[in-house]
């Protein structure tokens, strides 16, 4: 398993691939700040539409990345991530749902899961942790944003057990990876994050965190993630983790954090052929 950048086929367009899935059944991809035509500190690949970056330009991002993935323009469905663990059901009616106006995204969901071939699942990122399921038996998909919160809250295993009972679904089957996100190296937190680890995940605590001092700890996302995926019945060889800080690379990747809190956004896609 593994995880790299390929070229999109067009200008300096870069597209994150994980090898774990399956070619001929999915189409899927992380973008990169390469590629676009946006500016200043969203340069230059930004995906967001609700970072204060030019409309007009941030749509024709979006073109250029789904032209790259092999996708129809406008084809996919994006909802408007609030941290917190809501997942939505989404079919042929939701297509479009999102890709140009920020108001029509599907409001106060970090996680959409979907068995309708040709709908692309497109979610926004900027250090929170990407995660992304796809069951070749059942042919069904799931992407999650999973920041802390949406972390400490289950969001990865929610995901798992909503394709279970939406789209029968055995968790062993389905293939998970975790894109790139803020690593242990750069994220720092405080006793509030530690305290809601605590409450949910007990059993994660000595794995997740390392103190600092003074209160203060790094958290691992990437294994949090990982954790609750094993968790939630998938296997450990069908879990593929880019290992990619985002804070370290943000000049390949937006982050919120190295960047003092104005950036652009990232877009993790997936779809059933």
């Amino acid at each position: 398993m593994s995880f790299s950048l390929v070229s999109g086929g067009q200008k300096n367009l870069w597209i994150g691939r994980f090898s774990i899935f399956p070619d001929d059944m999915f189409i899927h991809g992380i973008s990169t700040r390469y590629g676009g035509e946006s500016t200043d500190r969203f340069e230059a690949l930004n995906l967001g539409l609700h970072v204060g970056d030019d409309r007009d330009t941030v749509c024709h991002n979006r073109d250029v990345f789904f032209d790259g993935l092999g996708l129809v323009r406008g084809s996919g469905v994006t909802c408007q991530q609030v941290h917190g663990c809501d997942i939505m059901v989404v079919n042929r009616d939701d297509i479009g749902r999102g890709m140009y106006a920020y108001d029509e995204s599907i409001p106060n969901i970090d996680a959409l899961i979907t068995d309708t071939p040709e709908l692309p699942l497109m979610l926004f990122f900027a250090d929170c942790t990407p995660v992304l399921l796809a069951d070749p038996v059942r042919r069904a998909i799931g992407v999650a944003h999973a920041g802390w919160k949406g972390t400490a809250a289950g969001i990865g295993m929610k995901t798992v057990q909503r394709m279970v009972r939406e789209y029968g679904c055995k968790p062993e089957n389905i293939l998970a990876s975790i894109g790139p996100a803020i690593g242990p190296c750069c994220y720092e937190v405080g006793e509030q994050v530690l305290t809601s680890f605590d409450k949910t995940f007990p059993q994660y605590k000595t794995k997740i965190f390392a103190s600092v001092g003074d209160d203060k700890y790094r958290l691992n996302l990437w294994e949090a993630n990982r954790l609750q995926l094993l968790d939630a019945g998938l296997v450990q060889d069908n879990i593929d983790v880019a290992g990619v800080c985002t804070a370290c690379n943000h000049k390949q990747f937006f982050s919120y954090r190295a960047e003092g809190g104005t950036t652009g956004r990232i877009a993790a896609v997936l779809a059933i052929k």
